[in-house]
């Protein structure tokens, strides 16, 4: 009676770590490639256009695909200081305003994805929440992206446009306050994550 107990208890155990390592087999981890990708921070000022481009991000997507796409973790970096405008007198103020001597960076982190819409075999329409810091001040974000996998690759693409003041940044001046900037700003970015 005891052996036939143990039996089935015994290959119940078997197949549910079998099946624990072929979904753990399955999620599949990939880094941002920092050369590869671009993320463009776009605005206005009474003056003219500007856009501010980083030059150091980092980030993190886990993925399970088993017919359905899982994105199980996604996380951005940027390093403020790397923001650069080609003008240093506006870089100088955009570092004030992002409080850059005590908050590094920026960074976005993945809560929860909505929906995620598949448009063909290899690319998705992605609806996700997140946490986003800026300036040492966290808020709950929407962002739309679309998502290709392109063999060894995850291309993630997306925009997202918000207020400064949203997470307690003063617009820059410039030129002892001639110069304004709009409180609207709009993040672009094409990202590309590679497995190593």
């Amino acid at each position: 009676m005891k052996h036939s107990i143990k039996f089935p208890v015994f290959f119940l155990t078997v197949f549910l770590s079998s099946l624990f390592s072929f979904q753990v087999a399955l999620s599949q981890n990939y880094i941002l490639n920092n050369n590869a990708s671009v993320l463009e921070v776009h605005g206005t000022s009474s003056l003219h256009d500007w856009t501010l481009e980083t030059e150091k991000q980092s980030g993190k997507i886990v993925i399970a695909q088993s017919g359905d796409l899982e994105i199980k973790t996604l996380s951005f970096s940027v390093e403020a200081e790397s923001l650069k405008s080609g003008k240093s007198s506006m870089d100088k103020n955009t570092y004030k305003a992002l409080k850059t001597e005590d908050y590094k960076t920026m960074t976005f982190d993945l809560v929860s994805v909505k929906k995620a819409e598949k448009l063909s075999d290899k690319s998705f329409k992605v609806s996700t929440t997140g946490k986003m810091t800026i300036a040492g001040v966290t808020k709950n974000m929407s962002i739309d992206m679309i998502l290709k996998l392109e063999g060894n690759k995850v291309l993630l693409n997306g925009e997202k446009s918000f207020k400064m003041t949203d997470f307690g940044i003063d617009p820059p001046k410039a030129l002892l306050g001639t110069i304004k900037t709009g409180d609207a700003i709009k993040i672009e970015f094409k990202s590309v994550f590679e497995t190593k």
